[in-house]
């Protein structure tokens, strides 16, 4: 009898921490502390287990309450100009444009600094004028330009990258109107494209400034770079063509760019504007800013085209050009 007691007695103690261990209100095992846990590592095996701790599983990508993941911020910009129409005739004859707008976020204050557009496309990549009041070509307008340095040649100066996409330009840095021989008017225009202007970054204008083709190519390859231009030529800039022209022009060039990797992350932001109105208005002209994160954002803060140069400057984290140091800020409107 006495052994049986003895028996009883050792089954119960090595029972009953074995049931307070298993039960769903117990304390959790001795050998996984809080740093175990918390680090995601696998419990320590206990001696004479063949079993090996297996490394923590790589974090997740933040995401939304919907289960997708959250844009980041950008490092890269592509800007297109459209030319010479207002915000009210560019909202009712592109309605691509005006679909992305609306998608997206638009300015409704957004105001072109001056008339003609050449002085509009320097200020947006230089930060100043440079008393330019005319559309002449960098043989009469780039003294005035200078030694001055442009975004482009900033982002280069810096480390990162830099490219204008031109259409119809007969070969890189081309400094000339160019005719189309099947019409026998200019389409590739100078005026349009900043950078031949600045003649201090000639070289990097010749390596860096190419044809419309390539911006799909990298587009697709993920080699976009932290500062574009994409430059229409005349006809589907709405210079001399039509708005519904350009709008269907953009469709194509924009598709393959809003479909990359670039852009549904969130690293690259696109912004598309007109260099001036058509002289009707007050040169309001309608500016979109399209990036994965907004949702239908309306600005109502007056900005310019010197805000694009802050802009610029901020998405190389350098001291903007120029005017562009002082500009509304475009970046802070749009909560980028």
């Amino acid at each position: 009898m006495r052994t049986r007691l003895v028996a009883a007695a050792a089954v119960v103690l090595i029972a009953a921490p074995l049931s307070a261990a298993c039960g769903s209100d117990g304390p959790a095992p001795s050998n996984v502390g809080p740093a175990s846990r918390t680090a995601g590592v696998s419990p320590t095996p206990t001696p004479g287990s063949t079993r090996r701790p297996q490394p923590a599983p790589k974090p997740a990508p933040s995401s939304t309450a919907s289960g997708r993941a959250t844009p980041g911020s950008p490092t890269k910009v592509l800007v297109v100009i459209e030319e010479n129409h207002t915000l009210a005739q560019m909202r009712a004859g592109m309605p691509y444009v005006a679909s992305l707008a609306q998608r997206y976020g638009y300015a409704t204050r957004w105001r072109a600094l001056t008339h003609p557009s050449e002085p509009n496309y320097l200020a947006i990549a230089g930060g100043s004028t440079y008393g330019v009041t005319d559309d002449r070509a960098p043989s009469a307008n780039a003294a005035k330009v200078g030694r001055a340095h442009s975004v482009f040649g900033q982002a280069l100066s810096v480390g990162k990258t830099a490219k204008t996409y031109a259409d119809a330009m007969p070969d890189a840095c081309h400094v000339w109107d160019s005719p189309d021989r099947s019409v026998g008017a200019p389409t590739y225009a100078v005026r349009h494209n900043p950078w031949v202007y600045f003649t201090a970054e000639r070289a990097q204008c010749r390596r860096y400034d190419v044809p419309v083709a390539a911006l799909a190519r990298d587009a697709r390859r993920g080699t976009l770079p932290n500062v574009g231009l994409l430059v229409p030529d005349l006809v589907h800039d709405a210079h001399d063509g039509s708005l519904r022209t350009a709008d269907a022009w953009l469709r194509t060039q924009l598709a393959p760019v809003l479909a990359s990797a670039d852009f549904t992350r969130g690293r690259l932001v696109v912004v598309i504007t007109a260099d001036e109105d058509d002289r009707s208005g007050n040169n309001t002209v309608l500016t979109a800013v399209l990036h994965a994160r907004l949702r239908h954002k309306v600005v109502r803060t007056p900005l310019t085209h010197y805000s694009l140069t802050r802009f610029i400057g901020q998405i190389l984290g350098v001291r903007p050009l120029g005017a562009g140091r002082t500009a509304p800020d475009m970046r802070a409107a749009f909560g980028l």
